[in-house]
Formats: C-alpha cells, structure tokens, sequence
C-alpha cells in the first residue's frame, strides 16, 4: 500500500512542475500510485495532443518526480494515444 506521505509528496513536485506545462496551454492531472510505484497521471490540452508529449513524460516530469521521490520508478500517461496514432 502507498503511503499518504509518498502521496502528498509527489502531488507537491506535480505542482512544482505544472507551470512548466501551463506555459504552453497544457497540463497534467494525477491519476494514482500503483503497488510498483509508477505514477500514474493524464496529460490534457496542448499535451494531450502534442507528438512530443512522451519526450515531455519521461524527461521532464518522470526526471522531476524521480528527482523528488527516488521510490517513484516510472510515471505513465493513462490517456497516451497508441504511437500508431501519432502524427509527425
């Protein structure tokens, strides 16, 4: 079971990083901790549907996360579209 503690700490670096994604129209809603630690979160507006969103997911956000709390092992995108629906 994931402790509140854990909770409220990655729920905090979210908010940390949020104006990052705010800055260009788009932001990140948390989803949940799953038993292997892996944030699970939306990306919705301009990062909804941004091609670049996975880079975003794992070098900024995971990166911050990971940063903030080293127990996190992963953070996923629930709503990612399957790479075969991507335009580039």
């Amino acid at each position: 079971m994931i402790s509140e503690e854990l909770e409220a700490t990655v729920k905090e670096a979210m908010e940390m990083f949020r104006p990052q994604l705010q800055a260009d129209g788009g932001d990140m809603e948390y989803v949940g901790i799953d038993d292997d630690y892996r944030v699970h979160l939306n990306l919705v507006g301009a990062c909804g549907s941004c091609p670049m969103a996975l880079m975003t997911l794992k070098m900024g956000i995971e990166r911050y996360l990971k940063d903030a709390c080293p127990e996190i092992t992963e953070v996923v995108q629930d709503n990612a579209k399957p790479m075969s629906d991507l335009e580039f």
